[in-house]
């Protein structure tokens, strides 16, 4: 495998061998050559990728409705609402619009983001829609700053979490590992994988040979630092993916890839130039539940991003029938509401 200089710099300073969750969580956070933190441009057409806010106002529309209809569980006075990886800070921006100015005087808004060249451009995006905004680098202190009340929502950030890749290997589970061997070569190695680690998800033995899977266990991590801070409200998390027992259907591969200037890359294509594109593998959402029912959550529902866009929102252009339809990008990300069991 021909790499980047830096990987192969990197790597030695790590020792030759690292799993593969650990070379995502440099690929795109490491402060020198991290996607996020230097090699990211922007969103939309003339970026790597595009998410549902760069494409439709729809979705803006939608969560604004949610909003106003939870609000009633944050009790009396002033409501908080959080976004967790705002990206360009659109949807925020147009959310914020869609409540209008007497709307947005009922809330303030906390956005999480710890990349500084994102935090400017969506400074830049929200512009005086975004004077009452204030930003921080983890959800603790925003959650902190709402006194542990307050709405919760994400979009397409979980599938940006590092991953445990695995690979169904003489019937057990080993873990793919990125190894420099004495010659220079970047080869990817199996490992064995703990068992008791996996998800239960994987536990049972119905995946093929070969099978390659992914689990976001990185940001199971994630959410029990800050879960204890939050005592009420709900979360709405959006991405795509599915439950268990479709997601690999026909995906052998698993669904880790790449994007570089709306290019897909795929298999070792990833290790190319790291930095310059980004990664991403979709979500497990029956993990997603399992978690959070065993780290304090409780499943309020889960549905399509086509029933949640259509129960909140109406249909005003093509560019919002084409986010909700249920055979492409409504059928292929879903909406999950959670809630602190206690609350």
């Amino acid at each position: 495998m021909n790499a980047f200089p830096t990987l192969r710099q990197w790597l030695t300073a790590q020792g030759g061998a690292v799993p593969f969750r650990q070379y995502m969580e440099a690929a795109l956070h490491d402060p020198e050559f991290g996607y996020y933190s230097r090699g990211i441009a922007t969103v939309g057409r003339g970026g790597d990728f595009s998410t549902s806010a760069s494409l439709s106002g729809m979705l803006a529309r939608a969560i604004t409705a949610w909003a106003g209809e939870q609000r009633a569980a944050l009790g009396p006075g002033l409501c908080h609402l959080i976004e967790i990886g705002p990206g360009t800070g659109q949807l925020h921006r147009d959310l914020l619009r869609a409540m209008g100015w007497r709307g947005r005087m009922g809330w303030r808004s906390h956005l999480v983001e710890r990349s500084p060249k994102l935090r400017a451009m969506q400074r830049r995006t929200l512009g005086i829609a975004g004077w009452r905004a204030h930003w921080h680098d983890n959800p603790v202190s925003a959650l902190r700053a709402a006194g542990g009340r307050a709405l919760i929502f994400s979009n397409e950030l979980v599938d940006a979490f590092p991953v445990t890749l695995l690979q169904r290997d003489g019937g057990a589970w080993q873990e793919v590992w990125l190894e420099l061997m004495p010659d220079g070569r970047l080869v990817e190695t199996l490992r064995p994988a703990e068992r008791n680690s996996l998800p239960a998800s994987l536990k049972a033995d119905r995946f093929p040979e070969g099978q390659r899977v992914e689990a976001h266990d990185s940001h199971r991590q994630w959410l029990r630092d800050w879960l204890p801070h939050w005592k009420s409200g709900t979360m709405l998390t959006i991405d795509y993916g599915s439950e268990a027992e479709t997601l690999y259907y026909r995906r052998p591969q698993g669904t880790l890839r790449g994007y570089h200037r709306h290019e897909r890359l795929e298999g070792l294509r990833i290790y190319r130039d790291p930095g310059q594109c980004d990664l991403t593998a979709d979500v497990n959402f029956t993990d997603l539940q399992d978690w959070g029912a065993a780290d304090g959550l409780r499943t309020v529902s889960l549905e399509s991003q086509s029933h949640f866009l259509t129960r909140h929102a109406g249909v005003r252009n093509s560019a919002d029938a084409w986010l909700a339809d249920e055979s492409g990008p409504g059928g292929a990300f879903l909406c999950l509401q959670q809630k602190p069991a206690a609350g």
